[in-house]
């Protein structure tokens, strides 16, 4: 196939990275995304690592380094500004499979966002930045599989390769609008995102059976066919919803069929499910009826009636906010840093300082406001 520009240099030795490593220190800016193998996998996992300066791209193969520190060492220095689109994702895996830490971030999607842009898909900044045509018709791609596609890795190449030219053509709006504090303060708190948790959860039937308004009886059935799910996807190594999904195991709870013809008559669960899997789920079914019922989980505390109020009253000053500035509202500020607001209940800026979310920027911009929409509700009879 046409390669539209040189390959990217394959990284698949422990050696090789720390030479790039090396190589990369001295850059000031690297553009990162990563690939992961979630929907073919029981645990999910970063398989491919990209990265690209403004004259070279790399693809780093994880699966066959086994010290990815040296990628790590480049993450954390601060005197390199790390380029990535919809980062957020990225950074969990990174941070749940390797215990990375990232500082100096730019984030196209959220300086998009933050711009008021509506469209905000890598594909489409690409098209309105550079008026380059991407393709997507590789994101549903098994990362997990060797060796990878010609097709594949180009597309993989891709989704950094042009990273740097879009993140100066964006830096140079964010300065000519007068936002590039927003976009700092923003950029700062990205960084902090929680590593994702992709360890089995027991009690997790209760997010599917409740729903379904299923009775404790079903309930108990449901915690069966779950936890034998769970157990067929781990020995097949494939995601859970590929043995069978949750409207399938609602059904089985509700109805408790008995035997393969009636198995069979289960909309979503099909003939070739119940031959590879009829006799376990019989007896998981039959383990569900004899069971002691299970007991619901305990219900959050209810939400203080003043707190609600406040939380509403600041939802309709940030809607308000962001048609002003024909943004989303969570640009303006997040849903958990209003919660955090209601709670406190501020009576003066330094009830805000420690509130996350509320940086120095937003605070000396919203501030005032915030605590301007508390008072009316204190004020009002």
């Amino acid at each position: 196939m046409q390669w539209p520009f040189p390959r990217a240099a394959y990284i698949d030795h422990d050696q090789q990275l720390r030479r790039l490593a090396d190589q990369l220190v001295s850059e000031a800016l690297i553009a990162i995304d990563t690939e992961s193998n979630s929907l073919y996998a029981y645990r999910e996992r970063v398989c491919l690592i990209q990265l690209s300066t403004r004259e070279h791209d790399y693809i780093i193969d994880p699966l066959r380094i086994g010290d990815m520190s040296p990628l790590g060492e480049l993450l954390a220095n601060p005197a390199i500004q790390k380029v990535f689109h919809a980062a957020e994702y990225d950074l969990i895996c990174l941070k749940r499979d390797y215990g990375f830490t990232l500082v100096n971030l730019f984030d196209t999607m959220i300086v998009a966002r933050i711009c008021g842009i509506k469209a905000v898909g890598l594909d489409r900044l690409l098209k309105h930045y550079l008026d380059v045509q991407a393709d997507k018709s590789h994101q549903r791609d098994d990362w997990g599989q060797r060796p990878l596609t010609e097709e594949g890795l180009l597309y993989a190449q891709m989704d950094t390769h042009y990273l740097p030219a879009l993140r100066d053509q964006q830096l140079a709006e964010i300065e000519r609008l007068g936002l590039m504090d927003e976009v700092a303060e923003t950029m700062t708190e990205a960084c902090l995102v929680m590593p994702g948790d992709n360890r089995f959860d027991p009690d997790g039937y209760w997010r599917i059976g409740i729903p379904a308004d299923l009775n404790r009886r079903q309930m108990a059935i449901l915690r069966e066919i779950y936890l034998l799910r769970e157990h067929l996807a781990e020995e097949r190594d494939v995601p859970p919803f590929k043995i069978f999904n949750d409207r399938v195991m609602v059904s089985l709870a509700e109805r408790a069929p008995m035997s393969f013809g009636a198995l069979e008559d289960i909309k979503g669960l099909g003939s070739t499910p119940t031959k590879r899997y009829g006799g376990l789920l019989l007896n998981a079914i039959e383990r569900g009826k004899q069971a002691a019922t299970p007991r619901p989980p305990a219900r959050p505390p209810d939400i203080e009636q003043a707190v609600a109020e406040r939380f509403s009253a600041l939802r309709d000053w940030r809607r308000m906010r962001a048609e002003q500035r024909g943004v989303d509202s969570d640009v303006i500020i997040s849903k958990n840093t209003l919660w955090d607001v209601a709670y406190r209940s501020p009576a003066s800026l330094d009830d805000l300082r420690d509130i996350r979310g509320l940086g120095p920027w937003r605070l000396a911009t919203y501030g005032e406001e915030i605590l301007s929409v508390v008072r009316r509700l204190v004020e009002q009879p």
